[in-house]
């Protein structure tokens, strides 16, 4: 029961991270574009 237990909230724990890690990449790559954009603009 405890090995479940651990290995459900080590799960949840990775999918939360993952999710985190691709959201800033697209945060990144937004910032990056908008950028971009002011510089062609100058």
């Amino acid at each position: 029961m405890i090995r479940k237990t651990i290995l459900v909230l080590a799960t949840g724990a990775a999918v939360l991270l993952t999710t985190a890690c691709n959201t800033v990449e697209g945060a990144g790559e937004d910032l990056e574009s908008a950028s971009n954009t002011v510089e062609k603009e100058l």
